[in-house]
């Protein structure tokens, strides 16, 4: 991977596949590949979760770089935002199943109409968080009365995207595998129910 976020690495020449190689890889990945399902990254395993943020963070790259995204719809640091990775995530799926070799030839026109109202709340997500191009800040959050206040840690410079990327998944998956590990720990080992 370059230092440049936008480089055209993706347009270098390759040489011409063998049409039967191709052939063959393609009916291989028809049978070995499940059909996409929704995400719930509330019931994740910290495996599957880190799988689905590494997946996840590819296809929102090349959505940047493809569609010429400008920061106000996704920002550098979306993945601190989970309203974002909720909503990136959705805007995957279809775009998984729209893009299906099974799918009718019409799906991507659809997927391009939903793509265009998808932008909007993206944006809109973007203006309630308050991160920008070279700067992020947690969410704001609306205390109700009665709950405790939130603490927020204000805006802070992005530096380096990619390396916050990976300090953010490691982080969640060290949260979410101590959260499971306690969990376990609390079964009794006889019956398989909590102590």
């Amino acid at each position: 991977m370059t230092d440049e976020p936008f480089a055209d690495d993706h347009f270098a020449e390759e040489p011409e596949p063998d049409l039967d190689d191709t052939i063959d890889a393609r009916n291989d990945m028809e049978v070995s590949a499940e059909p996409p399902r929704p995400v719930n990254w509330n019931l994740l395993t910290a495996d599957d979760l880190e799988i689905e943020l590494l997946e996840l963070n590819q296809w929102v790259r090349w959505l940047c770089r493809t569609y010429g995204l400008p920061a106000s719809v996704i920002p550098p640091l979306w993945h601190r935002h989970w309203e974002l990775i909720w909503e990136l995530s959705s805007l995957h799926l279809h775009w998984l199943c729209a893009y299906d070799p099974e799918q009718d030839g019409s799906a991507p026109l659809g997927w391009h109409r939903d793509f265009a109202d998808a932008r909007g709340r993206l944006r809109d997500w973007v203006t309630a968080a308050g991160t920008r191009l070279d700067r992020d800040r947690p969410t704001r959050q609306t205390v109700w009365p009665g709950d405790e206040p939130i603490e927020s840690s204000g805006e802070v410079p992005i530096a380096n995207r990619d390396q916050d990327f990976v300090e953010f998944v490691i982080a969640e998956v060290d949260q979410r595998r101590q959260a499971e590990e306690e969990f376990y720990a609390s079964l009794d080992p006889d019956t398989g129910e909590l102590r």
